[in-house]
Formats: C-alpha cells, sequence, structure tokens
C-alpha cells in the first residue's frame, strides 16, 4: 500500500502547468475531434487548487456548461452568480450526504471561481465541456462591475478576481 499522494506528487504525476489568468494548475487530459466550427467536440482536464495564498481559479464565465469534478484532496467551494443575479454556493467533495457533490454542472453563462475550503491544504479536479473548451470562450471577471451586480457577494467577489 503507498501513502497518500501530495499537491507535489499530483504535480509531477500530471506535469501540472499554470491555467493562464484564471489560476490554478492544470492538464488537458482529452480533447474530442474538430467540429466544423474548428472547436474541439469536448474537452477534459484535470486540475489541482492549493491552499497557498493567491492560489484560487478566479471568477470567470463560459458561454457551454462545464461539468466540475472531484477527485481527490479537501473540498472546493464554488461562488456561483447566475444571470438572474443570484447567488449560490456548491462545495465539492466526498461527503454527498452532507450536501457535497462529486460532479456538478455549471450553466452556461455563470460566473464561477473557486478555492480550496478553509482548513483544507488542496484539491485535484475536474472540467468537462462539449463542445470542448477554447481560449476564446474564457470571459475573465471584473470585480468593480461583478460587486455592482451581486452587492451581497461583495467580499467573496473581491477575494475571486484578478486584475
Amino acid at each position: 500500500m503507498t501513502s497518500a499522494p501530495t499537491a507535489e506528487d499530483l504535480i509531477a504525476h500530471y506535469g501540472l502547468e499554470p491555467i493562464p489568468r484564471e489560476g490554478g494548475l492544470f492538464r488537458r487530459t482529452w480533447a474530442g475531434p474538430e467540429r466544423p466550427d474548428g472547436r474541439p467536440a469536448g474537452t477534459a482536464i484535470v486540475a489541482l487548487l492549493t491552499a497557498r495564498p493567491g492560489d484560487f481559479s478566479a471568477l470567470h464565465r463560459l458561454p457551454t456548461d462545464e461539468v466540475w469534478h472531484s477527485y481527490l484532496g479537501d473540498p472546493l467551494e464554488l461562488l456561483l452568480l447566475a444571470p438572474d443575479g443570484s447567488a449560490r454556493t456548491a462545495v465539492l467533495g466526498p461527503d454527498v450526504l452532507g450536501g457535497q457533490y462529486v460532479q456538478f454542472t455549471v450553466p452556461a453563462g455563470t460566473w464561477m471561481g473557486g478555492r480550496v475550503v478553509a482548513g483544507g491544504a488542496w484539491s485535484l479536479f475536474g472540467c468537462t465541456m462539449a463542445p470542448g473548451f477554447t481560449y476564446g470562450d474564457y470571459e475573465h471577471g471584473d470585480a468593480a462591475d461583478l460587486t455592482a451586480r451581486y452587492p451581497t457577494e461583495a467580499a467573496r467577489i473581491m477575494a475571486l478576481c484578478r486584475p
């Protein structure tokens, strides 16, 4: 029997690299065949966030649904800001009977940002999209715009935004 992996073990094993603008580390693990519009039919990544300062998934939105999968480590908290002005939190983790999700779909057009839960060290997760992700799809969140639209979530928005 082997010991539990560390974040460093997983970074080395998967050859994880920084996610541009958003934050965290990732590796694309699958891309489906190219469609007539040039996009892949689907994509999947494995990604890692740690509790280190500045390590979080910055608020962003995508034009299609994105499915998040929890794999290993500590739970991951997602702030979700819906187009209708509502906000909610989803926690990815193993305690499904306690309200956590091992798989969660973020609807298209929803602002999303995440971090390892307080007291945690790291979280290994994955994301899948169909049609597949392209960098042109990524819309980076602006703290001023988002706090104006979702004032009750201002503190959390500020904590999950990058310039």
